[in-house]
């Protein structure tokens, strides 16, 4: 939904771009959308932010169990969004393929069956982002604040998780996919490449372009080999 027509048509196409995405249908009128809301069948909410009448931020408050992903040209709503559980939040203008990272977070949480989680909401250097488990590769300790952590994604990008500990962390990530290996790294299962008695060679690489390796200490080896038995 958008409240500017042009920006409302240039969405639409967008949509009907994407493999799997159909749009049921489209506003221009935040009232209008909320009206109609119990004589609509979807399952994702693409929403604008800044509209008259009801904003964004005032329609996701109304939507119940839907997956939103919030659109804006103004980054200062991020976190008010992220609060409001958005799956993600995508700074105009709008190109395809940030879009659909977008719709394939939201299908991904859309596919989950129930109690079993597949991503979770942290709070970042960004402001609060909800992230997928499968896009998360490796966690490490922040050099300038050891309260804070570095987590590297798939894409290569990478976000400061804000004042949390190992312990929380652990008991947010699914035990199954993932590994302490020592005092300060966290590692996904899939970004193992080899591993030693020592030491593991990731999939990631380096500012060099070497594989990252990284030391396997005597207290989490037991547990560590364990998952590849």
């Amino acid at each position: 939904m958008d409240d500017e027509l042009p920006g409302l048509s240039y969405l639409r196409i967008l949509c009907e771009q994407i493999p799997n995405v159909e749009v049921v249908k489209a506003f221009d009128d935040s009232e209008k959308f909320v009206a109609a809301l119990s004589t609509l069948d979807y399952n994702l909410c693409i929403l604008d932010i800044e509209m008259p009448k009801l904003n964004g931020m005032e329609v996701a408050k109304l939507i119940k169990d839907k997956p939103i992903i919030f659109t804006t040209a103004y980054k200062e709503y991020a976190a008010e969004a992220f609060d409001l559980n958005a799956v993600d939040y995508i700074r105009k203008p709008i190109q395809k393929e940030r879009l659909e990272k977008a719709i394939s977070k939201a299908a991904v949480i859309l596919n989950s069956s129930p109690g079993q989680k597949q991503y979770a909401q942290f709070n970042t250097d960004k402001g609060k982002s909800l992230l997928l488990f499968n896009e998360i590769m490796y966690i490490t300790s922040s050099d300038t604040d050891k309260r804070d952590k570095i987590i590297y994604l798939e894409n290569e990008q990478r976000l400061t998780l804000k004042n949390i500990s190992y312990d929380q962390l652990l008991s947010i990530l699914p035990a199954s996919k993932f590994c302490r290996i020592n005092k300060k790294d966290v590692i996904s299962l899939k970004a193992v490449q080899f591993y030693s008695h020592e030491e593991i060679s990731t999939k990631l690489f380096t500012k060099t372009g070497e594989a990252l390796k990284l030391p396997l200490n005597d207290t989490y080896r037991a547990e560590f080999r364990s998952r590849f038995s």
